[in-house]
């Protein structure tokens, strides 16, 4: 499996949504990095935000964080 630069940006910005509360999300500013734009907007066709400029996450992208925190608590 081959990690690309548009898979590491979605996981970059997945890993910025806060953890301590569902109820709290992001926002992706127009003047933030381009590929944190193109990535906030991928994941809003994937269904795993609920907002093209961050939002909050949805059930998918709730399931999906859990997973990246166990991968990165494995690779630790």
């Amino acid at each position: 499996m081959a990690i690309d630069s548009n898979f590491m940006a979605e996981l970059t910005l997945l890993a910025k949504f806060p953890r301590s509360s569902m109820q709290m999300g992001i926002k992706i500013h127009k003047d933030a990095d381009p590929s944190l734009i193109a990535a906030a907007e991928r994941l809003y066709k994937k269904g795993v935000i609920d907002s093209p400029d961050g939002g909050y996450l949805t059930d998918l992208g709730l399931d999906l964080i859990g997973h990246l925190d166990q991968v990165h608590c494995a690779l630790q």
